[in-house]
């Protein structure tokens, strides 16, 4: 069941109510919590190290839209579902005092790390961040929904997950395409999956290829857009 409000559409998934938001998080409305997948902090520095010559700016850019996606829900928790932190090399000290400056702005709220695969190479996030860190899955307060990293089918409930960072490609010829990045929810019940759009500025995307029944929401400038899908 999907129904659409001011460029958010609202679906009831896992049994709980959710809501897909403009900034790719997605919202649990019942227990206020903000879910964002993939924010892939420290990924610019990291290349810079590598010697790749990347733009500045990305973790000011995903902290601002995580600011956004606040003001725009009225989360008292975010849960971020995997791979907070790109790799150990890119924890550099500007990462650190963005971070620790954007969570002295937002002291009461709490926020969890359901660790993904780049988290594991990475560490976790500093103790002054105030981050609570699990290992996946991590269960949502109705029971039917489990937070992960990685998206794999889960025996009676249904799991939302990152990871993918998965996109489409709307347009014809290749030079008129465009690629944005999606929410994408194969199956409606137990055993279900979702996955979220990658959260952070500096991330690559993978399009995926929707199979009947798949429910693929699409994030453009102006809002998030249901994409119909060939039966």
């Amino acid at each position: 069941m999907t129904r659409q409000t001011e460029g958010a559409p609202e679906l009831v998934f896992g049994g709980e109510r959710l809501r897909l938001l403009p900034q790719r998080a997605a919202f649990l409305p019942e227990p206020g919590w903000l879910l964002v997948a993939d924010l892939h902090l420290g990924k610019a520095h990291s290349f810079r190290r590598l010697g790749v010559p990347v733009p500045g700016g990305t973790t000011a850019e995903t902290l601002q839209r995580l600011t956004d996606a606040l003001a725009a829900s009225g989360a008292t928790q975010v849960v971020f579902l995997g791979d907070l932190l790109h790799a150990a090399r890119g924890v550099s000290a500007a990462v650190v005092d963005a971070f620790a400056r954007w969570r002295a702005a937002h002291p009461r709220l709490a926020l969890t790390l359901v660790r993904g695969n780049h988290d594991r190479g990475a560490g976790d996030p500093p103790a002054a961040w105030g981050v609570r860190c699990v290992d996946e899955p991590l269960a949502a307060p109705g029971g039917g929904l489990l937070l992960a990293h990685h998206p794999a089918p889960s025996d009676g409930v249904a799991v939302l997950a990152g990871h993918l960072h998965p996109a489409v490609t709307l347009g014809g010829r290749a030079h008129d395409r465009l690629r944005l990045p999606c929410f994408h929810f194969r199956g409606d019940g137990p055993g279900a999956v979702g996955v979220l759009p990658a959260f952070g500025a500096f991330t690559g995307s993978h399009v995926v290829q929707p199979a009947q029944g798949d429910r693929i929401f699409v994030v453009a400038p102006d809002g998030v857009h249901t994409l119909p899908v060939a039966a």
